[in-house]
């Protein structure tokens, strides 16, 4: 599909006002995608666990103006308050959707948004965020079109996702979804995210994810500031290559249930994302020292145990612990006794594989 299959022509039904909600989960890499092209096209392909508990809600309240306007009319609220300080990221995301939503400025908008995590924490709020806001979108499109398919709906949710943030073109469906054009995986695109179309062994569809929370705080650095500074990275060619492989690599990994295997591509694709930051020019850091210090024990513990516990970062210092449902309760014992207390207020989020978005 190209970008302009999802161009409507007509819609067949008129709507006067209405309310729909999404929730939409945030998802996990496993391979990493950092450095972006032109109008949010990855700058290599990503595959994730979708997660469950870690999601955004969305409530899009719409009602027709009496006279189309040139301009977007909409209020937003987050967690019961309205912040104006976020229109301009949803002015930006509207401006590029709108071509593929003519409806937008048809109608009054309000958007009531709500997040089971903390924002900008590095738990990927913007992939929740702006594919339940994707999907809220679609959900008024389909009242338009009713005879519009499943399939397409969560294709064009995705590809509109992704105009907000890359990442949330992996946050429509689940529980492994690809996202970017490889040439050894059917059905890839650019455009939006796919569900991973080849064998997946058991062992990977009832993942654990325990978040750890080392710092709530915002990232200080921002994601769309980290992608743009991988157009002149020394080490870009090599790092897309190397994505392009693991994703390879991984198909086996997937089919056979290797765990020796996966989690030698999921630490070294976490560890290889931040050595994009600290050889990118700037530089910068945004592990913590807890960070490490609760690596290193995942490490040791893994040695020792003889578990299948695996550690994966997104672009912050919060940690995902990653274990099989058959040895959850032995790495749960032990996040609970040696890694909390690494955690900001010795927070964290226990999560699990999730299935996709729900209408609510």
């Amino acid at each position: 599909m190209t970008e302009k299959d999802f161009i409507p022509s007509t819609y067949s039904n008129e709507i006067n006002e209405g309310i729909v909600a999404w929730k939409a989960p945030s998802n996990i890499a496993l391979v990493k995608y950092w450095g972006k092209k032109e109008n949010q096209i990855p700058a290599n392909p990503s595959v994730s666990f979708t997660l469950d508990a870690c999601a955004t809600k969305t409530i899009l309240s719409f009602k027709k103006k009496e006279t189309r306007t040139d301009s977007f009319s909409f209020d937003f609220w987050f967690e019961g308050k309205s912040k104006d300080d976020f229109k301009p990221k949803i002015a930006t995301f509207f401006d590029r959707v709108e071509k593929y939503l003519p409806f937008l400025k048809s109608y009054d908008l309000k958007i009531e948004s709500s997040n089971s995590f903390p924002h900008s924490s590095g738990i990927a709020s913007s992939a929740s965020a702006m594919s339940a806001l994707a999907l809220c979108l679609m959900d008024v499109e389909k009242q338009l079109n009713p005879k519009m398919s499943e399939d397409f709906f969560n294709r064009k949710a995705s590809f509109l996702a992704r105009l907000g943030s890359g990442s949330a073109a992996r946050s429509i469906e689940g529980s492994l979804v690809q996202w970017g054009d490889h040439e050894e995986t059917a059905g890839s695109s650019d455009l939006y995210g796919i569900k991973y179309p080849y064998k997946v062994h058991s062992v990977f569809k009832k993942f654990h994810d325990t978040i750890l929370l080392v710092d709530k705080g915002q990232k200080q650095v921002s994601s769309t500031l980290g992608h743009d500074l991988m157009h002149d990275h020394p080490f870009a060619e090599r790092r897309f290559d190397q994505a392009h492989k693991n994703l390879t690599k991984l198909k086996s990994i997937f089919a056979s249930g290797n765990l020796e295997d996966f989690i030698k591509i999921v630490e070294s694709e976490a560890l290889t994302l931040h050595a994009m930051m600290l050889t990118s020019h700037p530089y910068f850091i945004l592990m913590k020292p807890n960070t490490l210090e609760i690596i290193n024990k995942i490490w040791a513990f893994r040695e020792h145990s003889k578990t299948h516990v695996c550690f994966t970062l997104d672009a912050g210092a919060n940690v995902h612990v990653l274990y099989p449902e058959s040895e959850r309760d032995e790495v749960y014992q032990f996040i609970q006794d040696e890694l909390v207390a690494h955690c900001q207020n010795g927070q964290y989020i226990c999560d699990r594989i999730g299935f996709g978005a729900k209408k609510m």
